[in-house]
């Protein structure tokens, strides 16, 4: 199944790498499949001092865990979505986080669910009868059944 993992999702593998998030990470490899976009990139880079602030650990350290963290993730250029696609991403979030277009474009676009820890994002895309998103338990329980 394919996966687009929102950047809370990385965020949260890069702060402990070694709790449920980095398990499905890096423990799915036959069932799941993970995509993200460019945009997640740089939101990473954008709070990365934030990030080690709250991690405490050395600059060395979350390099490392970025770099194996991003080794399971397909990264899509979001240049290759369609316009219309966008259009209908950016009206579906327009009300719930306008900065969660490229991940339900995206998601749109590659016809796979969305893996968030953004529980406004989640509640949003639930509420609009959205049935391609997933919550952490959700997908561990889904990844688990399929093992």
């Amino acid at each position: 199944m394919k996966i687009v993992v929102d950047t809370n999702i990385i965020f949260s593998a890069l702060l402990n790498s070694n709790g449920v998030i980095g398990d499905i990470l890096f423990n799915s490899d036959s069932i799941l499949e993970f995509y993200s976009c460019n945009y997640m990139r740089y939101e990473i880079t954008k709070h990365w001092k934030k990030l080690k602030s709250i991690s405490k650990l050395k600059e060395d350290e979350i390099l490392e865990s970025q770099f194996r963290i991003y080794e399971k993730i397909s990264f899509i250029n979001e240049e290759l979505i369609p316009a219309k696609i966008w259009q209908q991403s950016e009206k579906l979030v327009a009300n719930i986080d306008i900065d969660d277009t490229d991940f339900v474009a995206l998601r749109k676009y590659l016809k796979a669910h969305i893996w968030t820890g953004d529980k406004e994002l989640y509640k949003g895309l639930k509420k609009a009868k959205y049935k391609s998103v997933y919550n952490t338990k959700e997908l561990l329980e889904y990844r688990n059944d399929k093992a």
